[in-house]
């Protein structure tokens, strides 16, 4: 099963970029690597609540589990 992001960009964009910029090859094209998501939750160091209600919305758009960093102080 190929992610719904990666077929939109095979059957759409590809073919737009190179009708755009005259890509003869399709190594030409740019291709995506890695797509990095971030949401800062500022309030959450007050109420946990916050923090696990942010988790579960990225978990539904994504798909996968996060994987929760936090900021060290200086």
């Amino acid at each position: 099963m190929i992610p719904r992001l990666k077929e939109k960009y095979e059957k759409e964009v590809v073919p737009a970029l190179r009708e755009k910029f005259g890509y003869k090859s399709i190594m030409e094209v740019p291709k995506i690597e890695k797509i990095v998501i971030n949401m800062g939750v500022g309030d959450a160091k007050d109420n946990s609540k916050l923090l696990d209600a942010a988790v579960n919305d990225l978990t539904l758009i994504t798909g996968q589990k996060l994987l929760l960093q936090e900021l060290r102080s200086q």
